[in-house]
């Protein structure tokens, strides 16, 4: 009878095929922008904007406390996950950016300026939220895997759950 390892990273990826369905959404959005009836479009930022301050923001701030330095250690690069913080910042800026679009939306239905410019940062946090997760499974995961114990890779997802629940309660408080 043949035996499965688990992969030591199997709980961020299985973490990654929860958010993957909701990163989805945002380019199904984008899509709807001018296609859909207001209240739908309204209905679908909300929907985006929530998922992104209290799951996905708490997730990339929980990458950079705990996952990142793990990544720098094992490869012996100091500083080698900076682009991929940058990301996260990047995630940030245009979640807040949604936010004020948002905040339009409640009060009228988009111009065609704001479409454009909805559009734009749904695309945006769409892509970039896509490529930075297939970067962490093809190029940091399968490094963690080979590189780290069982042991260390639950220590790390320890101090990632903290890290993502302390972001959590900043973001609520």
């Amino acid at each position: 009878m043949a035996t499965t390892t688990r992969r030591p990273t199997e709980p961020l990826r299985e973490e990654h095929r929860g958010l993957l369905p909701h990163i989805e959404t945002l380019l199904t959005a984008a899509d709807g922008v001018d296609a859909l009836p207001a209240e739908t479009v309204r209905r679908a930022v909300d929907e985006a904007y929530e998922f992104l301050a209290a799951h996905l923001i708490p997730h990339a701030e929980a990458e950079d406390r705990a996952l990142y330095p793990v990544v720098e250690r094992v490869m012996g690069a100091p500083g080698v996950t900076a682009t991929m913080s940058r990301d996260h910042v990047e995630v940030e800026r245009l979640t807040a950016e949604l936010a004020r679009a948002r905040e339009r939306l409640a009060a009228q239905a988009p111009d065609a300026g704001q479409a454009s410019s909805l559009r734009r940062v749904l695309y945006g946090l769409y892509a970039l939220v896509k490529v930075h997760f297939a970067k962490e499974e093809e190029l940091y995961l399968p490094l963690l895997d080979e590189r780290l114990s069982p042991e260390e890779a639950r220590a790390m997802f320890e101090a990632m759950e903290r890290a993502a629940g302390e972001a959590k309660a900043r973001r609520r408080g």
